[in-house]
């Protein structure tokens, strides 16, 4: 009987290894035929771009190119230049970029099709011929939203996003697709099915997450307007790491219908019971766009709050862009602060605060001191624990017929430490050090419990937004000023540090619109006061930090502008302001 036992416990085991092994090598071939798709698809285009090329050999490429987004919506709208021309002018770019950085995770072929539609439509949309580009996630019929996903590589999108049939209605011409970093939660950018996307300033750095493919293909010059989405930074990082202007609205104020939400979108659906499952998610992920200045974000803003959106979806409030806003010149009451407190950022990034403060107190403008109350328990109690709040498990589910990309193994490991692991952990580790733990290490985040448990977490984040506003009252404040992370990461350094991202997730919180705009480079004199950076407390995480940057000298340096809920336009034309100032300094 013992041998017999022990004959039948080494073929289950022998069984449970074979089985590994054909699910790793099932997963491979999925890899392999989503790879295989895209480089066929890339080749299909390259043919069109050579061949339209050699119908059409004189075009001024570089001029094109160089075209803001306004000048060139002109001269197609006035007809000195063709859709065609242009098209085919990014496309040709857009081949050469993605060559460089890994960003396409695939081409719309179907970009033919809408270059004939646009011309057959009786009146000529704002976004008349524009080529864009889109997020992985973002629905567009006939095509995948991978989220990084293996599991995601088999279902094809039925529909065009809400998002897309308004940027077709209004002339635009999607016609790529941009990478994203596995399951959408990280700010690095790298999944195991397209690889690692690299900054196109720097090939050793990161271009952000999770819009990286987004900020790479446009600040390569392979697209001149995108359309990436924000849980916790996930445009504005990459629009600092890349150098570009990025806004995150009101998540409400753009459609969201269409689009794969990744895990981030769909953490209480899977965690609360049936009954509930129609609560509003409490810190909600939006849409909005990249381009290389604030008034290519600002005509998209326009072009997208149109009738035709607010018919496709009566769940976006019927708000028409506010031109007179966003025109406006009387001087603001700007608030500012150059640190929260939780993570102090590089040199380089508290010193654009500061000299963005000087020009705008230079320009007549009335700067207050500002401090957002409580960022640590902001960042543990309400944004942490939103999407931790069942310790990881349905985060840890997408990976159970998945490989886990590399970038993502800390956070992986972390939450994989069973409740009892953790609890060892507090025991044996000293106060202090637990207490840091806590408050940087996603491992030992408190969770919900229970339904009620969920629902009083709801009411702590209404709670704050209602403190965080009457402060903002209490000052009379109409816009604030402060910092965003970067300069851009080197590769794999994202993943190690997921709670440094306090500066924008902050805002994800309070679903408060925000904006980043480059004012500045990471100078040698930066790169020398950061070799005296001690963080906070000088621990691993700050010297984790301190690594990330070295070696920016050049790098695109960025601050944030912030306006109350529903004041995109004010937003704007404080971005707007911002830019102008540091391009005349």
């Amino acid at each position: 009987p013992s041998a017999a036992l022990a004959l039948l416990c080494g073929s289950a085991a022998a069984a449970v290894v074979v089985w590994k092994w054909l699910g790793k090598r099932q997963i491979q071939k999925k890899i392999e035929e989503a790879r295989r798709t895209r480089d066929e698809g890339v080749k299909k285009m390259a043919k069109a771009v050579q061949q339209f090329r050699e119908q059409v050999p004189s075009i001024q490429t570089n001029a094109i190119l160089s075209l803001p987004l306004l000048e060139l919506t002109g001269r197609l709208q006035e007809g000195s230049l063709s859709p065609k021309t242009v098209l085919y002018t990014y496309l040709e770019k857009a081949l050469e970029v993605t060559q460089q950085t890994n960003c396409l995770r695939h081409f719309i072929p179907e970009c033919e099709e809408q270059l004939q539609e646009i011309q057959r439509q009786p009146e000529k949309g704002l976004l008349y011929g524009i080529p864009v580009s889109i997020k992985d996630h973002i629905g567009h019929k006939g095509h995948l939203s991978t989220c990084g996903l293996v599991q995601c590589l088999g279902t094809r999108v039925q529909e065009d996003s809400v998002l897309v049939k308004v940027l077709k209605t209004q002339g635009a011409i999607p016609f790529a697709m941009t990478n994203v970093p596995q399951s959408l939660f990280n700010y690095d950018c790298s999944n195991p099915i397209f690889g690692q996307t690299l900054n196109p300033f720097n090939h050793q750095k990161s271009p952000g997450g999770s819009s990286g493919g987004e900020g790479a293909l446009i600040a390569g010059g392979g697209s001149i307007l995108g359309i990436g989405s924000d849980t916790g930074g996930s445009i504005r990082l990459p629009s600092s790491f890349c150098g570009l202007c990025g806004l995150k609205p009101t998540a409400e104020r753009l459609s969201q219908r269409g689009h794969a939400e990744g895990w981030t979108g769909s953490w209480h659906t899977r965690l609360l019971n049936a009954d509930v499952r129609s609560c509003p998610t409490p810190v909600p992920c939006a849409l909005g766009p990249m381009a290389r200045d604030v008034e290519s974000l600002a005509l998209c803003m326009k072009a997208l709050l149109c009738q035709e959106m607010f018919w496709l979806d009566p769940t976006v409030p019927p708000i028409p862009f506010n031109e007179e806003v966003y025109s406006s010149s009387a001087p603001l009451r700007v608030g500012y602060y150059d640190t929260d407190g939780y993570f102090p950022l590089p040199p380089s990034m508290r010193r654009a605060v500061q000299e963005t403060r000087g020009a705008l107190q230079a320009a007549g403008h009335q700067l207050v001191p500002f401090s957002p109350p409580r960022i640590h328990y902001v960042m543990t109690e309400l944004f942490l624990k939103t999407f931790f709040a069942d310790g990881g498990r349905a985060w840890l589910d997408l990976f159970t017929e998945d490989i886990v990309d590399p970038s993502l193994k800390p956070q992986v490991n972390s939450c994989k430490i069973p409740r009892l692991g953790k609890k060892l952990l507090a025991l044996i580790l000293k106060p202090q050090f637990l207490a840091l733990l806590k408050l940087k290490n996603v491992a030992l985040i408190s969770t919900c419990r229970s339904v009620k448990e969920m629902w009083n977490h709801h009411h702590q984040i209404e709670a704050y937004r209602t403190e965080f506003i009457a402060r903002w009252r209490e000052l009379q404040l109409d816009v604030v000023l402060c910092p965003v992370l970067g300069p851009a990461f080197t590769t794999g350094y994202p993943g190690k540090l997921l709670t440094a991202i306090s500066s924008t997730m902050l805002y994800n919180v309070l679903n408060f619109p925000a904006g980043v705009v480059p004012v500045s480079t990471v100078t040698e004199a930066d790169e020398e006061e950061l070799k005296l950076y001690r963080g906070c407390c000088d621990d691993p995480w700050d010297r984790t930090l301190k690594q990330a940057v070295e070696g920016a000298v050049g790098l695109p340096v960025a601050v944030q502008c912030v306006a109350l809920p529903w004041q995109e336009e004010l937003c704007l034309r404080f971005m707007k302001e911002v830019e102008t100032l540091s391009h005349e300094k």
